[in-house]
């Protein structure tokens, strides 16, 4: 009984590395349960259609706050890049606990895979369709690579409703016109 309680009462500060990167996908989990439960309960109350508008603006907020703090902790400058972007990217909460890929094609393009989806596949194990996430995910992904490089320019390949490729849960295409 006595090694519970050391246990219990831990403080951030005592855990190890190994620990703090548990706490970390738990934290991760949360704030994205915490975001369902959330939707779910303006759903409920407004429909679907009125909780994807309220979600659009919440992300249009919550993203680039996302982005600057990644941002400033990377220390990445203004104007950093695809390269700037594809780090942003894996610090982002959802890194640890969805897969994603990224594949930079050139200096000025890459695109970003999100092979594992923790919403779609709950969604998908209740029996329910996919969340129709791309009008939401246009403002998350766009104000996220705005706020890390003011150039880059966003575009959906595939995201529910409009999957074009069956292997990923969406697919976003980041390019820096010249």
């Amino acid at each position: 009984m006595e090694d519970s309680n050391k246990k219990f009462a831990k403080i951030i500060d005592d855990l190890s590395q190994k620990e703090l990167y548990e706490l970390l996908k738990i934290y991760a989990k949360n704030w994205l349960a915490h975001d369902g439960c959330w939707f779910l309960s303006v759903e409920e109350k407004f429909g679907m259609e009125e909780a994807i508008n309220i979600d659009r603006e919440s992300w249009r907020k919550f993203t680039v706050i996302e982005a600057k703090r990644i941002k400033e902790f990377l220390g990445l400058p203004d104007n950093s890049g695809i390269v700037g972007l594809s780090g942003a990217l894996r610090f982002r909460l959802y890194s640890t606990i969805n897969k994603d890929r990224i594949e930079i094609l050139d200096k000025n393009c890459m695109i970003y895979y999100v092979e594992t989806c923790r919403v779609q596949e709950a969604r998908r194990r209740k029996g329910l369709p996919d969340f129709p996430c791309k009008k939401v995910g246009n403002i998350e992904y766009r104000f996220f690579a705005k706020t890390i490089d003011g150039r880059i320019e966003t575009e959906c390949i595939s995201c529910p409703p409009e999957i074009t490729d069956i292997n990923n849960y969406c697919i976003w295409k980041f390019t820096i016109k010249e």
